[in-house]
């Protein structure tokens, strides 16, 4: 520490002792530094007060220290600060699960690759089931879907379930496939199961992969709280404070719950409930559910697949598969049926929809229930693929699109072969998309992409990959501005979940909630964005990670 800062410092406590009488007692005051408050004005401070778990005042450093006392004074030397950050779609208990469970099969670059990798996890991690999780066929020379045959080799008495990198598509051996009574005559709604000369390949689509689920093992409560309680430590290292779970079961709801009120689990946590009869009858007919640290308040549904397994339902006929144009998961009864019971119990509705067409169906879905502008807050999440005609049906219903940039920076490599030329234009559309409403809420989808919410930023300013490419961004008309993107990943992701007057930004009253980076993302050059880290990360006030 530098004399400058010492005498600082000095001045500060001496200001603080000469003064104590007449002042308020806080909890905490953070000073010497950059506040993005994300206000209504976007205002920069330098300094704010806690207590009780809330920001009490904003301001300068002069201002806050003449007013306010506090046993913990936080000097942040010039660092920067920001609302705590909130991922707006994400799989956080799937996300921790998958830490104990599965081989990491991300990044791979061949499926010989994805082989070695599984046989030394077996090795390392002797079970009967075998597990992996992130392959992706498209950053393979050899581009076409793996098949089961060395896996049924290695493998001969252990059932083998690969999960491609979007969840949509996985690979099972001829053991998984046995005991899920899966044969070539198998049919399934919603789903596919790829057959070469009558018999499975062992690829399973959408659908079709909830056959093996039902038959996996299922975790014990210890294992169900060791994947919150590390999934919650991935989110505090890279500065969530808050995440929306995009697909829960009532039995993880309600442990959530029960971590939360035990203190055990910190996390604010909004919940996108599975549309089970069991789900709806617990919550959704009870109307929305709220703790300090837990929303249970919407309903989440499926549209189609996702484009990188071909699943998602498109208009027209991919364009490196004619024969296919994806596929609608449910019947239209369906959705209407749950969109009915959300909208009568006071729910959200946020449906998963990646093709034109699959966007087109829900907007139309959900436009027969909102009728005209609404504050409702009904999403489309991912909103990947829009028809150019279709753009205004989400102004038109105040339609809220949740969108995951970095999808646009992992899938540019190959999305034109899926799509075209001309359809690509409507792909990953964030500015489009944001000049509906005024507002969009951007997510990682992890741990389909990278859990660094700072990836998030970067993708959607930049349009790049973390290697700089392309040297100009990926279809540049799209990208957001730096106050858009943070907005996006804050007040913005807060008011998609009802929560914009309790969180999202720093402003007296609100959760106090805030994270400190070594860097100022919103001055530095944009190529040095991903290398930015959390120095602290801060839920209530409390300091929950700390890298000093």
């Amino acid at each position: 520490m530098n004399r400058i800062n010492i005498l600082i410092i000095s001045l500060l406590i001496m200001n603080i002792f000469s003064c104590n009488l007449v002042k308020e007692k806080v909890d905490i005051i953070v000073l010497n530094t950059r506040v993005y408050t994300v206000d209504k004005n976007f205002t920069i401070a330098k300094s704010f007060a806690v207590k009780n778990g809330k920001f009490l005042d904003v301001g300068t450093d002069k201002e806050i220290l003449n007013k306010y006392s506090a046993p913990i004074i936080y000097n942040a030397i010039g660092k920067t600060i920001y609302p705590g950050f909130i991922d707006g779609h994400c799989h956080f208990y799937n996300y921790g699960l998958g830490l104990q469970r599965n081989a990491d099969l991300t990044g791979t670059k061949s499926f010989e690759e994805v082989l070695e990798i599984i046989k030394k996890f077996h090795k390392e991690n002797p079970s009967e089931w075998i597990t992996g999780r992130g392959w992706d066929q498209n950053d393979w020379e050899n581009k076409e879907f793996p098949d089961k045959n060395e896996l049924d080799k290695l493998f001969p008495n252990n059932p083998v379930f690969l999960t491609r990198v979007d969840g949509h598509a996985a690979l099972v051996n001829i053991e998984a496939l046995k005991r899920a009574g899966i044969t070539g005559k198998t049919k399934v709604e919603g789903g596919a199961i790829k057959l070469k000369d009558g018999k499975p390949t062992g690829i399973l689509i959408d659908n079709a992969i909830d056959l093996v689920k039902e038959i996996f093992p299922q975790p014990d409560k210890n294992e169900q709280i060791n994947a919150l309680i590390k999934a919650q430590d991935s989110c505090f290292a890279v500065g969530l404070t808050s995440i929306v779970d995009a697909y829960l079961d009532k039995e993880i709801v309600e442990l959530i719950d029960s971590l939360h009120k035990c203190g055990d689990l910190k996390i604010r946590v909004y919940t996108m409930l599975s549309s089970t009869d069991e789900n709806i009858e617990k919550f959704v007919k009870n109307g929305p559910y709220k703790t300090d640290r837990l929303t249970v308040r919407s309903v989440k549904l499926f549209a189609d697949g996702a484009l990188g397994s071909r699943g998602a339902l498109l208009m027209e006929p991919y364009s490196d598969d004619p024969d296919n144009i994806g596929l609608l998961m449910e019947s239209p009864d369906y959705y209407r049926n749950i969109c009915e019971k959300a909208l009568k119990y006071g729910y959200q509705v946020n449906t998963h929809a990646i093709g034109d067409s699959g966007v087109r169906f829900i907007l139309n879905i959900y436009g027969e229930f909102l009728k005209d502008t609404n504050d409702l807050r009904w999403r489309i999440e991912h909103s990947q693929v829009v028809h150019p005609d279709d753009f205004k049906l989400f102004k038109k219903y105040s339609i809220i699109p949740s969108v995951q940039p970095t999808h646009a920076t992992s899938d540019m490599y190959w999305a034109e072969d899926r799509l075209g030329e001309k359809r690509i234009k409507g792909a990953y559309a964030f500015k489009e998309l944001l000049q509906q409403n005024g507002w969009i809420i951007s997510g990682t989808d992890f741990p389909v992409e990278d859990i660094n919410p700072l990836y998030t930023f970067y993708a959607a300013v930049a349009r790049k990959d973390l290697k700089a490419y392309p040297e100009n961004g990926f279809q540049m008309e799209n990208a957001l501005t730096r106050e858009e993107a943070l907005k996006s990943m804050t007040i913005w992701a807060a008011k998609g979940s009802f929560e914009e007057n309790e969180k999202g930004s720093i402003e007296p009253g609100k959760n106090a909630d805030f994270v400190v980076l070594d860097k100022d993302i919103m001055k530095i050059d944009e190529n040095k964005i991903p290398d930015v880290k959390v120095v602290k990360t801060f839920v209530g006030g409390e300091e929950v990670y700390s890298s000093e």
